[in-house]
């Protein structure tokens, strides 16, 4: 199960268009606002009720906010973007993890979701992050706040389902050609001279292939990928497919985390 941001109309055309290549019979298509806890409840209930359970989700709503100096930008807008990248990607974890786990996909739980009954199931959630949840990204701190927000989220929630048997990764796409860029080059200047030409120079060169991140998604959702949880994957920059071999569920250890670095970690002596 994917999530998807958009209108009714973007997303008849994106069931009209997987349904050509796939077949009707295995497209579903729910409109729903993902920051809205009552719409993610409808949104998970049709889902469980037509395939008949889940065993993974992908979450991939998000908007860029406003841009612009941070001081200067509407406080409502700002709010706006955390509500949709940040207490969306919440809303929908718990629904998932509530689904996964079978104790239901409603707020208060409204029975086995996923055929099991309960007890230990294996399910993979991924929740989008991107551009700001690692490195600074002025002018845009809504989006890069609730992005870092993301990461976290899937960091602490991995350590917390770790015993249900559900992974939680975090994924940045990188710089894939949407129409969220569309914000940056109708902002201009206030998005600052330097990020605007990289911003046309990448889309220019087509950006990082959608196919790219849909694939590393995919992998993390597998069986492949069992014991990879609580990571930040970079799609274009990571070998993730090699991870299997090195990387263990353990929660100890601080590879593609958030962490605060310290003098120590550089050969300092002081803190």
């Amino acid at each position: 199960m994917g999530v998807w941001a958009g209108g009714g109309e973007g997303v008849a055309r994106a069931v009209e268009r997987l349904a050509a290549e796939y077949g009707a019979g295995r497209v579903l298509g729910v409109v729903a606002d993902v920051g809205g806890e009552g719409e993610v409840a409808r949104l998970f209930g049709e889902a469980v009720e037509w395939l008949g359970g889940l065993t993974g989700v992908i979450h991939a709503a998000g908007v860029q906010g406003p841009i612009g100096p941070t001081a200067e930008v509407e406080p409502g807008e700002w709010l706006e973007a955390v509500r949709i990248n940040l207490f969306g990607s919440y809303l929908v974890a718990a629904a998932a993890v509530r689904a996964l786990s079978g104790v239901g996909v409603g707020a208060g739980g409204t029975g086995p979701a996923n055929g099991s009954g309960g007890g230990r199931v294996r399910g993979s959630i991924v929740l989008l992050s991107g551009g700001g949840a690692a490195t600074p990204f002025p002018r845009y701190t809504a989006y890069a706040a609730s992005k870092a927000g993301v990461v976290r989220l899937a960091e602490s929630l991995a350590a917390e389902v770790a015993p249900l048997g559900i992974r939680v990764n975090a994924l940045a796409p990188g710089f894939v050609a949407t129409k969220i860029h569309e914000a940056t080059l109708a902002a201009g200047e206030l998005a600052g001279s330097d990020y605007l030409r990289r911003t046309r120079e990448q889309l220019a060169e087509g950006g990082v292939p959608a196919e790219l991140a849909a694939r590393a998604a995919v992998f993390l959702l597998s069986d492949e990928a069992v014991g990879i949880t609580g990571r930040l994957v970079s799609a274009p920059w990571d070998r993730w497919w090699e991870w299997p071999d090195r990387l263990g569920d353990s929660v100890e250890d601080d590879l593609f985390r958030l962490r605060r670095i310290v003098p120590r970690d550089r050969g300092g002596d002081w803190q």
